[in-house]
C-alpha cells in the first residue's frame, strides 16, 4: 500500500510497507483509540490443510491446538531438541485450514521443515504469500483482555487482490513505526529481531502466549519445563527506556554494556508518543535491575518484562 497518500517506505527487514504516512505520533494515537489499520503485507503467509492438521501441528509445536476454536488467533513456536526457538508463527484455524504468518523471508524455511515432518499424516503445507496478505486493524484488538494472549488480537488476512478495497473500508492507514512502538511497549518480541539462535521461550515471555505448559510432548519440551519449574532462564527480555537527548536509536544487535562488560544486546527500538524512545533487549538474568546500561553511548534504564527469578514461584516445597 505504498501508493497511499503520504506513504514513506520502511527499511529492511520491513521493506515493502509504509513506515509512516506523515505523522507516526498521530498514527500511534489513532491506533490506541481503536481506529485505523496497519499494512503488514511484507510478512510471509502459510496454509496447512487436511483433516489431521491440528492434531499434527499440536504434536510438533509448543501450542495446544487440538481444540483450538475456529477464528482464535494464537502464537506457535517450533523448538530445537535443546529448546531453542527455531520458528515462530501467529495463526488461526477457520475450520478447514490453519493459516499463519511469520517474519518476512522466514516462511519458506518453515514450510520446508513442516513438509518434511508430514510422514503419514493427512496434511498439506503451502506458502501462500503471493495470494494472502497480513493486516492489523485496531478495532479488532479493542476490548482484548490484558493477558499476553491479547498480543495476537487485531490480525487479519486479506486476499492481495483486495488490498485496495480493504484500505478504503478499514482506514485511516497507519504506518509500521506506530505499530512497532505499541508492540514494543506491550513487550511483544519479534523472532529473529529481539531474539537470537540461543533464545529459549522462557527468556522471551512466550510462556503463555505461545507455549502451553499442560499439553503433551513436543520437541524441546524438556528444556522449557525444567527452566519453568526448577531453574532460572539465563537471560531475560527487558524493555529499555532510552535517553532521548540524542536524536538516534541504537542499531539492532548493539551490545549492551556495564562498564567494560557485555551483558546483552538490543533488539528492536522505536519512538513511543508517550514513553519516548524505547527498545526491547535480551539481558543476562543476573544483571541488577537498577543498573543503567550503555547502548552504543545511549544510557538505557531497564523495565522488567520477564521476571529474573521466574521458576522460583513454582518450585516444589521439599521436606
Amino acid at each position: 500500500m505504498l501508493d497511499l497518500p503520504g506513504a514513506v517506505a520502511a527499511d529492511a527487514p520491513d521493506s515493502g510497507v509504509a513506515a509512516h504516512y506523515g505523522s507516526f505520533n498521530g498514527e500511534q494515537r489513532t491506533l490506541e483509540s481503536g481506529g485505523g489499520f496497519v499494512d503488514l503485507s511484507h510478512r510471509d503467509v502459510l496454509r496447512v490443510t487436511g483433516p489431521d492438521r491440528l492434531t499434527w501441528l499440536h504434536s510438533l509445536t509448543t501450542q495446544h491446538l487440538e481444540q483450538l476454536p475456529p477464528g482464535r488467533w494464537t502464537g506457535v513456536l517450533v523448538l530445537s531438541p535443546q529448546g531453542h526457538v527455531e520458528h515462530a508463527m501467529t495463526g488461526y484455524d477457520d475450520g478447514e485450514s490453519f493459516w499463519a504468518h511469520t517474519e518476512p523471508g522466514a516462511g519458506a524455511a518453515l514450510v520446508t521443515w513442516l513438509d518434511r515432518m508430514r510422514f503419514m499424516m493427512r496434511v498439506e503445507v503451502a506458502d501462500v504469500t503471493a495470494e494472502q496478505a497480513v493486516a492489523w486493524r485496531a478495532s479488532k484488538a479493542v476490548g482484548a483482555d490484558e493477558s499476553a494472549e491479547s498480543w495476537y488480537a487485531g490480525y487479519e488476512l486479506v486476499p492481495r487482490d483486495q488490498l485496495a478495497t480493504y484500505a478504503e473500508a478499514a482506514g485511516p492507514a497507519c504506518g509500521l513505526w506506530a505499530f512497532e512502538a505499541l508492540r514494543i511497549a506491550r513487550g511483544e518480541p519479534r523472532h529473529g529481531l529481539d531474539t537470537d539462535q540461543r533464545t529459549i521461550p522462557n527468556e522471551a515471555g512466550w510462556i503463555g502466549p505461545a507455549v502451553h505448559l499442560e499439553k503433551g510432548c513436543y520437541r524441546g519440551q524438556e528444556t522449557v519445563a525444567r527452566v519453568h519449574t526448577l531453574g532460572r532462564p539465563p537471560r531475560r527480555l527487558t524493555m529499555l527506556h532510552l535517553d532521548g537527548s540524542e536524536n538516534r536509536l541504537p542499531a539492532r544487535g548493539t551490545e549492551l554494556r556495564v562498564g567494560d562488560r557485555t551483558v546483552g544486546f538490543v533488539g528492536t527500538s522505536a519512538r513511543h508518543h508517550e514513553l519516548g524512545p524505547i527498545a526491547l533487549a535480551m539481558v543476562k538474568r543476573n544483571v541488577d535491575l537498577g543498573l543503567t546500561l550503555d547502548a552504543d553511548g545511549i544510557p538505557a534504564a531497564q523495565e522488567v518484562l520477564v521476571d529474573p527469578e521466574v521458576g522460583l514461584h513454582v518450585r516444589p516445597k521439599l521436606r
